[in-house]
């Protein structure tokens, strides 16, 4: 990257925000989340709507086929829902009795009790570069609006979305454009959309695309920045790069700049193999809440100010059956419902439960409940535990040296603090307190002479 001029370097340090400030600000957001589901020890999808309608900001989920479970679950919960044709079976709809077949199969039993904001024909086609899919995607895209059409559902939109390897060049993003085979193909996808007005979906994801160098320019972290010297715009992170690279490409195509982007899917891992580059619950925390608060800003980016973006989050869960160690663990949340790091999506109280769903359960209503370590937790799980929640913007002051709950200074003493504290501000769910089966809650008092443990109000 090219070195910033100091007045832009010193002005991009000073707005850049921590990530404990980026999310706290980004607390009222609402964002958008991929809900996937290569697990084999996730929550019914009754739970999993009414732990999002409950306990989080999430107003969107975005889903990878046209799971009926899924649709009937989130019934009356106000979150809408994203269903996508199987890149197989794409061919088969680009005629219209197929397309109105499957929108009578999987779209009329479900509308509009459940919200059905687009359907998606196929994923990332180009990058899986099958000729055929590719041929049968626009027909289809085409033959499924016409069918929404001749249904009355004129709400519900039609794109697909694709893979950032369509860039022949991002950086900087004044040299943004399409490969040449991807441009033939795009370009009459964008007619569509500039047809339809219906959005052009990416997958910018900067842990794909970052070096050591520009590991903090990819995170949103203070960083030295990019300069665009044809465009004389400062970047500050990654992610307004390759949007920026992205209507660049999308302008000099075709004009296409006035065409929405919605961002199906973005995000970074919070584990990975040993000495993975970059992969951490720190830069996962810093990316993703970062990411939450710029999309909702309004600040848009250099070259699209003023603007937000339509934002899906990858993902909702840790998905345990994926291949690698860094695809099991991009999940917000894990299957327990404990969250993996907060980026401000949690409700601070709970709203009220959805009619359809059954919430999880709760802590027992008679008397207060702290959380405490269970006696056979290892020093190494509690210091873990530890290590987390301090990591969420939690205060954990009162626990560093000098502080009125330093002592005992013991792993456990600490732990003990920072879970209870944990639990006490995340609505003292029962499964706030599990921290992987090495926490447990009590209605005995655990403070010492030496400390007072928060207690329930």
């Amino acid at each position: 990257m090219e070195k910033t001029p100091l007045f832009l370097l010193f002005f991009s340090l000073h707005i850049l925000l921590a990530p404990s400030t980026a999310i706290a600000a980004a607390a009222s957001c609402s964002i958008g989340v991929n809900y996937g589901f290569w697990a084999d020890n996730l929550p019914p999808p009754a739970q999993v709507a009414a732990f999002l309608k409950t306990h989080t900001t999430i107003d969107r989920i975005k889903i990878f086929d046209a799971n009926p479970d899924v649709l009937r679950a989130f019934a009356n919960t106000g979150i809408s829902v994203t269903v996508t044709v199987a890149n197989a079976d794409v061919p088969s709809l680009a005629k219209l009795p197929a397309a109105q077949a499957w929108i009578a199969n999987n779209i009329l039993p479900f509308h509009p009790q459940t919200t059905i904001r687009y359907i998606l024909v196929g994923n990332e086609v180009l990058y899986w570069k099958d000729k055929t899919v590719i041929a049968y995607t626009l027909p289809a895209m085409k033959t499924l609006h016409h069918a929404l059409h001749l249904a009355n559902l004129t709400d519900i939109r039609v794109s697909t979305p694709h893979a950032l390897s369509f860039l022949a060049a991002s950086e900087p993003p004044s040299t943004g454009m399409f490969r040449r085979f991807d441009a033939a193909i795009l370009r009459p996808i964008l007619d569509f959309h500039n047809r339809t007005k219906t959005p052009f979906m990416v997958n910018p994801y900067p842990f794909f695309g970052f070096r050591p160098e520009t590991l903090d320019y990819a995170v949103f972290r203070p960083n030295r920045g990019l300069y665009d010297k044809a465009t004389r715009k400062n970047y500050t992170n990654m992610f307004d790069e390759q949007m920026d690279a992205i209507y660049i490409a999308m302008k000099k195509l075709g004009n296409y700049e006035g065409v929405e982007i919605v961002i199906a899917e973005t995000g970074w891992p919070s584990a990975g193999d040993p000495n993975q580059p970059g992969v951490s619950l720190e830069n996962a925390l810093s990316y993703n809440g970062n990411v939450v608060k710029h999309v909702n800003s309004g600040k848009g980016t250099p070259l699209m100010p003023n603007r937000t973006f339509e934002t899906y989050i990858f993902a909702l869960f840790n998905e345990n059956l994926k291949a690698s160690v860094s695809e099991r663990n991009y999940g917000l949340f894990k299957p327990d419902f404990s969250p993996v790091y907060d980026v401000g999506v949690m409700r601070s109280t709970p709203a009220q439960a959805p009619a359809n769903g059954g919430t999880p359960g709760k802590a027992p209503p008679s008397g207060k409940k702290w959380c405490v370590p269970r006696p056979e937790a290892s020093d190494e799980a509690l210091q873990r535990n530890l290590d987390y929640v301090c990591s969420l913007g939690v205060d954990c002051r009162p626990i560093q040296s000098g502080g009125p709950c330093f002592s005992p200074n013991t792993v456990r003493s600490h732990a003990s603090y920072a879970m209870n504290a944990y639990y006490q501000s995340h609505g003292r769910e029962v499964y706030n307190c599990d921290f992987e089966h090495t926490g447990v809650l009590t209605s005995s008092d655990p403070s010492t002479l030496s400390t007072r443990v928060i207690s329930p109000s």
